[in-house]
């Protein structure tokens, strides 16, 4: 326990020095009001007299409030920020601890060793790694913000697509832990590129699958023919089948919701390995495009849905 505290102190980069209680005092707001925040941010709650705080979780609760009593938002407004804010970031560390594990690892770092190594690792890191966090952020912000300064979100209308691997949770049983890992890597790192540098939006990944929006319908088969061909030409990757929606979705907290995005996932999982199955609106915004061939197929009885009469998605 004594290496995880010190390095955690290493990557908090100052000491612990106050209570909750003590907190929400500097912060001029009850214990419980403090720790609705602290909850939203993916924080548990801590033993009144532990001492689990610094100078820094002052500072973030007195911002946190600051933006309600400013009247920039209110408060059930800042608890989604909260909570949104603690879901990026938790899973972006896990995802650099378990990276600089690697690390140590490959390493050949020994664990009696590891506590010191990551102290060392700290020091070179976060400073890094804090730069490029705002950097990354701050220009996502710019672009999204740029997009929905113009967009009525209550009549948001995109095409959805959702595109996953064959065979996947067979697959996993049949190869090894890092065999799995390096294969989802390939994957997840793979699609992004195809749909971001193609004109998409990532929405999320899932391992074995890709959530993706596009503003234009061409835009969306296009990247879906794409992730189709560049995964088909990787090594020991199963094949990939794509379903496209079009219509109305509801944007929360950087997720896409509604019969749109749930018939993108139908469609999906309907359509044969290595194919493009589109809804009907998906296809009536392509029938006049010539980079695309619509093939009509019979119609299909979409779990939830009803029946449907989709169209594959060709090139050409």
């Amino acid at each position: 326990m004594a290496g995880e505290e010190s390095v955690a102190e290493a990557f908090l980069r100052e000491p612990r020095r106050y209570t909750s209680h003590q907190v929400a005092e500097m912060a001029g707001v009850p214990v419980y009001r403090a720790r609705r925040f602290w909850r939203a941010l993916g924080f548990a709650n801590v033993a009144d007299d532990a001492v689990e705080f610094t100078d820094s979780d002052v500072e973030a609760l007195k911002t946190l409030l600051g933006m309600v009593s400013d009247g920039v938002y209110d408060e059930e407004h800042v608890l989604l920020i909260a909570r949104s804010l603690g879901r990026a970031t938790a899973r972006l560390a896990e995802s650099q601890a378990e990276l600089g594990a690697e690390a140590l690892d490959q390493a050949g770092v020994p664990l009696a060793e590891r506590p010191r190594a990551w102290r060392r690792r700290a020091e070179r890191v976060v400073p890094d790694l804090a730069k490029l966090l705002v950097y990354s952020w701050q220009r996502q912000l710019a672009a999204a913000a740029g997009r929905l300064a113009v967009q009525d979100l209550h009549a948001a209308r995109v095409t959805v697509g959702f595109a996953d691997l064959v065979g996947f949770t067979r697959l996993s049983r049949q190869i090894t832990e890092t065999e799995l890992a390096a294969l989802v890597d390939r994957f997840e790192g793979r699609s992004a590129d195809v749909v971001t540098s193609h004109g998409g939006r990532v929405v999320k990944t899932l391992g074995d699958s890709v959530l993706f929006v596009a503003d234009k319908s061409h835009v969306a088969a296009d990247i879906g023919l794409r992730l189709v061909e560049t995964h088909a030409k990787t090594r020991g990757m199963p094949e990939l089948r794509v379903g496209l929606a079009a219509g109305p979705v509801v944007w929360r907290m950087g997720d896409v919701f509604g019969t749109t995005v749930n018939l993108a996932s139908r469609l999906t999982a309907l359509a044969l390995p290595g194919t493009i199955l589109a809804d009907p609106q998906t296809a009536e915004d392509l029938e006049h495009d010539p980079a695309f061939r619509l093939r009509a197929v019979d119609r299909l009885s979409v779990r939830g849905l009803g029946e449907l009469a989709p169209f594959t998605v060709s090139r050409a």
